[in-house]
C-alpha cells in the first residue's frame, strides 16, 4: 500500500472518530448572587433577584414563593433584566418562613431549579 494512501486512510479514520465522538457536556445554570441571600432575615415588601454564571431562557424560567404552609403563589418575573439575571417582586407578607423557588432553563438545555430560604421579620 502507498504511503500516500495509509496516510489518507489515517486521516479519514481520525476525522471519523472525531465525528462520532461525544462532545463534553455544558454546565448547568448556578446561581452565583441571590437576593435575598440565603437565610436571611428581611422586611417585606422586597424586590428579589438571582443571577447566573450564565444565559437563561427567561421565558421558560419559573419563581415562586412558598410560606411554611407549603402554600406557592407565582412571582411574576421583570421581562426587562439582563439574560443571565430574574428579578422579581413580592409584595406585603406576614412575618415568618419562607422559601423563594426558582427553576430556569439554560441555552443549553439544561434546567436547574433550588430555594432560597428566608425570614420576613416583624416590621
Amino acid at each position: 500500500m502507498p504511503a500516500a494512501l495509509s496516510f489518507r486512510l489515517a486521516a479519514l479514520a481520525l476525522l471519523a472518530w472525531a465525528a462520532i465522538s461525544p462532545l463534553p457536556a455544558s454546565a448547568h445554570a448556578i446561581v452565583v448572587e441571590t437576593v435575598p441571600q440565603v437565610d436571611a432575615v428581611v422586611h417585606a415588601p422586597l424586590d428579589v433577584r438571582l443571577r447566573f454564571n450564565s444565559r437563561i431562557d427567561r421565558a421558560r424560567s419559573r419563581l415562586s414563593l412558598l410560606d411554611s404552609t407549603g402554600k406557592e403563589t407565582v412571582i411574576a418575573i421583570d421581562k426587562n433584566s439582563t439574560t443571565d439575571v430574574l428579578r422579581g417582586h413580592i409584595g406585603a407578607l406576614a412575618p415568618g418562613a419562607y422559601r423563594l423557588r426558582w427553576q430556569v432553563l439554560a441555552l443549553d438545555g439544561h434546567i436547574t431549579r433550588g430555594d432560597i430560604p428566608f425570614t420576613v421579620a416583624q416590621p
